[in-house]
């Protein structure tokens, strides 16, 4: 059952407004002031608040501010009631991150669709979704339900991939964005010189192309391969930009559910510019083990070609090489015979990659 609060001074409004709810099974707690509104927010913690804007003690906004402040109830959708119908204090509520207004007198079925919709809305927004394509697809089909976006693309296929397909390449054209179902996937740039500079590697639950889809010159900014089968989602750029500048809410869900590599790609220009190689070589494992690409007693890994492994980390192969003979002759990781790694001391590793 939902929680409701609502703070109106008007006793006929509050009662009349309470029982509407009630009867829809709505649990609601009433406070007759913006003071007394306050504290039961904090100590109910509603689903929603319904405010009145002219009340005593402290009126609709300063309730808002307030409320706003604290962690405990900043994300509570809130409506405003008011009985004025000038624009300057409609806009005032919204200006300061009010979801939406009602005008009194209004009629039940106003209110309880307002109601439901802003429930609705906050429900998807703390929802978690599935790193797989079916909770891509949900997350997109659900964004186009309550939102009320156009019409996304539905069906979303999954394609197969084999070792060393192309997904895309540096300077083509960028129309998709790239959700990986299964399997792994390396991303890297090539130098003038013509050599690899490994941007990434990424496996299942991750996306690839979001920087090239928000590049100015819309081409693909680094070639994307397969290093083990994969089953890859691609999502139309029309929907990409519908999600991510057709409504503000949408954007930052969005965001949150994409972002994880851009935050990756950017710790990974920091380490590469000031860390060690011993830290990058040791960083780099670790990570390699949290996406499930060195074997463990939960994954068997992959066979991770060495030069792959030296441009992850900004290096000359040779470099990488004896890096990898250096951990494992001091018992951090073990090179079984089909190449593949297995980290033996995470914790020591864990310390080199910090500390060097």
């Amino acid at each position: 059952m939902k929680k409701i609060l609502l703070i109106e001074d008007n006793q006929d409004v509050r009662e009349n407004t309470a029982d509407i709810l009630e009867l829809e099974n709505y649990d609601v707690v009433t406070a007759e002031n913006g003071k007394i509104g306050v504290k039961m927010a904090l100590e109910y913690i509603p689903d929603i608040i319904l405010c009145d804007i002219m009340m005593p003690e402290l009126d609709g906004y300063s309730v808002f501010e307030s409320l706003s402040k604290n962690s405990k109830t900043a994300s509570i959708p809130f409506i405003f009631l008011t009985a004025k119908t000038e624009k300057t204090d409609v806009r005032k509520g919204m200006n300061l991150g009010a979801d939406d207004y009602l005008t009194k007198p209004f009629d039940e079925n106003e209110l309880l669709e307002a109601i439901e919709c802003r429930i609705n809305k906050n429900d998807f927004l703390k929802k978690e979704f599935s790193k797989n394509i079916e909770g891509i697809n949900d997350f997109l089909n659900e964004a186009s339900e309550y939102l009320k976006l156009e019409e996304l693309s539905k069906d979303r296929s999954l394609d197969m991939y084999k070792i060393k397909e192309e997904i895309f390449t540096e300077g083509s054209p960028a129309h998709q964005l790239f959700f990986i179902q299964s399997g792994n996937v390396k991303t890297y740039r090539t130098t003038e010189t013509g050599k690899e500079l490994v941007t990434g590697i990424y496996g299942p639950g991750d996306f690839i192309g979001q920087l090239s889809l928000l590049s100015n010159k819309g081409i693909h900014v680094e070639t994307a391969s397969v290093l083990e089968n994969a089953e890859i989602c691609a999502i139309p750029k029309a929907d990409f930009t519908k999600l991510l500048f057709g409504n503000k809410e949408i954007s930052n869900k969005f965001i949150g559910i994409i972002s994880n590599n851009v935050i990756e790609l950017q710790e990974h220009l920091v380490d590469m510019a000031f860390a060690t190689v011993r830290q990058k070589t040791a960083k780099a494992l670790l990570e390699l083990d949290e996406k499930g690409m060195i074997k463990n007693e939960d994954h068997d890994g992959i066979n991770i070609p060495r030069e792959d492994f030296a441009g992850l980390i900004g290096t000359a192969t040779e470099t990488a090489i004896r890096m990898l003979t250096e951990f494992k002759n001091e018992g951090l990781i073990r090179i079984e015979t089909n190449r593949k790694l297995v980290l033996l001391k995470k914790e020591l590793l864990k310390h080199i990659a910090e500390f060097g």
